[in-house]
């Protein structure tokens, strides 16, 4: 009986690491959404004549660090209709915030 009680806390205590790793990297990717809007807002690029060059859109193979959630990011947002991307690599902001006030 004690062993099986060890091997469902080890399982649970398992289940458990695995969601919270998953909502850790999607806190992450949420961020990364966020921080691309607002470099975006920033350097008002608001349609595809002020479209700007995102040198983190693209993922680095040879970065060292901790992981990169910006690429994704600015994935998930091309392909939410959020941000558009130009025949030249460029991207710009399809629809704008809120807050944005112009």
């Amino acid at each position: 009986m004690y062993d099986f009680i060890q091997i469902l806390v080890g399982l649970l205590f398992l289940a458990l690491v695995y969601i919270l790793t998953r909502y850790g990297i999607y806190w992450r990717i949420k961020r990364a959404c966020a921080f691309t809007v607002k470099d975006l807002e920033r350097q008002n690029a608001f349609d595809e004549k002020s479209a700007v060059e995102l040198h983190y859109a693209k993922s680095n193979p040879f970065r060292i660090g901790m992981r990169d959630f910006r690429p994704k990011a600015v994935e998930y947002l091309v392909g939410d209709g959020i941000v558009g991307i130009t025949p030249e690599g460029k991207y710009y902001l399809k629809k704008r915030s809120l807050e944005l006030n112009l």
